[in-house]
C-alpha cells in the first residue's frame, strides 16, 4: 500500500497524459503557452499502463483519473482506457478535461470503459470564455457535455474557478445551468499553480464568498459531513436535496488530513502532493531496467515522505516550479 508517515493511504491515482493544452486559461498559463515536454521525455502508452497496472495490482490504488494538460489530446487515450478497464481488480476510471473534442470522443471512451468525466467550465458567456481561456471554444465545451451525457458518462461533474472581476458574478447562473442539465457543480478556489506565479490571496474568491453568493439565491444546507470521507469537496444540499453543489476550499479550508491522492506526471514523476517541491523519477528507473518490485518500492518511498499539509499559509511556502498543466489535476 502507498502509506505515509501520518497514516494516510493513497488509493486515488491522478495520471497526467500530456502537459499540452488547447486552452490558455489565465489561472494556469500565459496566452502564448509554455514550452512543452519533449516527446522522448513523455511516458509511452505501455509505460503509462505498466505503472497504472502496478499501482492497481500491487499498491492498493482503486481509482485512476486521467488528466493533463488536456488528456483528450493524447492520441492513444481510448486504448489506454480500455487496457485500464481490463485490469484486475478493475479500478474506477475517470477523466478530467476541458471538454474540447469530447463531442467526438465521449462515445468511444465510454465504450472503452471510461466511467465518468469532470469537465472544466468557468463561464457561460462566450466573451468571458475568450477572456479567460484566450480561445473562442465555449460552444465546443457545451457540445462535449451533451455528448458525455448521451454516452452515459455519469455523474458529469463541472469544475468552476471564479476569478475576481472576471466571472465571479456567475456563481448563481452556473449553478442554475448545472441543476437544469443534471450536472454536479463544484466550485474550486483558485490555487497558486499558475505558470506566471501571479496568484495572490487577495484576488482569490474564497469558499466563504462563493457560499455567500449562492445563499443569496438558493437554500443551502451542509450535507452529512460523515459521508464526505476523503472527497475534496464540501457538499451542500440545494433546496433540501437531492440536488447539491460542492465547494473545494483548497486554500482556506484545506482537507490534507484526509487526502488519499497521489500523482504521476506525464514524464513519469511521482508527486505525493499537488504542491510538492520534490518528485521521484519512475520513468528513468523503468527505462534502466528496474523490476516491478523495484519500481513499487521507489513509489512507496515517495509517498512515505508526504507532508502533513500543503503549507500555503506557512511563511516558508514556495509555489511549485511546475504549473498545474505540467502536474496534472
Amino acid at each position: 500500500m502507498l502509506v505515509d508517515t501520518f497514516g494516510r493511504t493513497a488509493t486515488d491515482l491522478r495520471v497526467s497524459l500530456t502537459d499540452r493544452c488547447n486552452l490558455r486559461c489565465s489561472y494556469c498559463m500565459p496566452p502564448e503557452g509554455l514550452d512543452w515536454l519533449p516527446k522522448p521525455e513523455v511516458l509511452t502508452d505501455d509505460e503509462v499502463l505498466r505503472l497504472v497496472g502496478l499501482a492497481v495490482r500491487d499498491l492498493g490504488v482503486t481509482e485512476v483519473r486521467y488528466t493533463g494538460g488536456e488528456p483528450l489530446l493524447r492520441r492513444g487515450l481510448a486504448e489506454i482506457v480500455r487496457r485500464t478497464a481490463e485490469l484486475s481488480p478493475r479500478p474506477e476510471i475517470s477523466l478530467t478535461t476541458n471538454g474540447i473534442g469530447l463531442d467526438r470522443l465521449a462515445a468511444p471512451l465510454a465504450e472503452a470503459g471510461l466511467d465518468r468525466v469532470n469537465v472544466s467550465l468557468d463561464t457561460l458567456d462566450a466573451g468571458t470564455f475568450r477572456r479567460l481561456a484566450h480561445r473562442d471554444r465555449l460552444g465546443d465545451v457545451l457540445a462535449g457535455l451533451e455528448a458525455a451525457r448521451a454516452a452515459g458518462l455519469a455523474p458529469i461533474k463541472i469544475n468552476a474557478v471564479l476569478m475576481r472581476g472576471i466571472n465571479d458574478h456567475e456563481a448563481v447562473p452556473l449553478l442554475r445551468f448545472c441543476l437544469e442539465h443534471g450536472y454536479r457543480l463544484r466550485f474550486i478556489e483558485q490555487m497558486p499553480l499558475d505558470a506566471q506565479h501571479g496568484w495572490t490571496r487577495e484576488n482569490m474568491i474564497t469558499a466563504d464568498e462563493i457560499l455567500d453568493r449562492l445563499a443569496a439565491e438558493f437554500d443551502l444546507a451542509p450535507a452529512d459531513a460523515a459521508r464526505r470521507g476523503s472527497a475534496p469537496a464540501e457538499t451542500f444540499l440545494v433546496g433540501g436535496g437531492p440536488d447539491a453543489v460542492g465547494v473545494i476550499g483548497s486554500v482556506t479550508r484545506p482537507f490534507c488530513g484526509a487526502c488519499d491522492r497521489v500523482r504521476l506526471t506525464a514524464d513519469g514523476q511521482v508527486r505525493n502532493c499537488l504542491f510538492a517541491t520534490e518528485e521521484s523519477n519512475l520513468r528513468d528507473a523503468m527505462r534502466a531496467g528496474a523490476t516491478d518490485a523495484e519500481v513499487a518500492d521507489r513509489w512507496r518511498k515517495a509517498v512515505w515522505t508526504k507532508r502533513a499539509g500543503h503549507g500555503i499559509d506557512d511563511p516558508s511556502f514556495l509555489q511549485p516550479a511546475r504549473p498545474m498543466s505540467a502536474i496534472g489535476g
